[in-house]
């Protein structure tokens, strides 16, 4: 079985189904930057001034900026485009549960696990996590189509 060291962000590339085992792991930390939201914000068109407005978002129950949850989940994705599965992967699903505020210099860990295996489908279940520390952020589950060196 093949696990990541704690504090690398692995290279990217392509994991196909046929390599693809129950508990691999993949993760990449990034620091979310007040350039990220903003970015988002406009990607998105999501300008909730929660997440750009200090002196509105200090009057909230945040009691400060936030990122946008989605921003967060996009980290979910860039593990499993870039990583496990990697290029060529297929997004078919994917829940999330939000369980914590992400803020403007937090550094997020987000980390996908392999838990199921349909090789007859090429579906991969990955379980997924986000991390600021040792708070849980975000957790869910993806559901994936894995790329295959039988139709290279």
């Amino acid at each position: 079985m093949l696990d990541t060291p704690p504090n690398d962000n692995l290279p990217r590339g392509t994991i196909c189904i046929e390599d693809v085992e129950i508990g691999m792991r993949r993760e990449l930390r990034k620091q979310v930057t007040d350039r990220d939201i903003e970015l988002f914000a406009e990607v998105s068109t999501d300008r909730n001034p929660v997440h750009l407005d200090d002196d509105y978002a200090r009057e909230t129950i945040f009691e400060g900026r936030i990122a946008h949850g989605m921003l967060t989940a996009g980290l979910i994705s860039a593990v499993i485009g870039e990583q496990l599965p990697g290029h060529g992967s297929v997004y078919l699903g994917q829940s999330l549960k939000f369980l914590s505020p992400v803020r403007p210099g937090d550094t997020v860990l987000a980390e996908v696990t392999v838990t199921g295996i349909e090789h007859a489908k090429r579906r991969v279940t990955l379980e997924c996590r986000c991390s600021v520390g040792d708070r849980t952020v975000l957790k869910g589950e993806a559901l994936v189509l894995a790329p295959s060196r039988k139709f290279d």
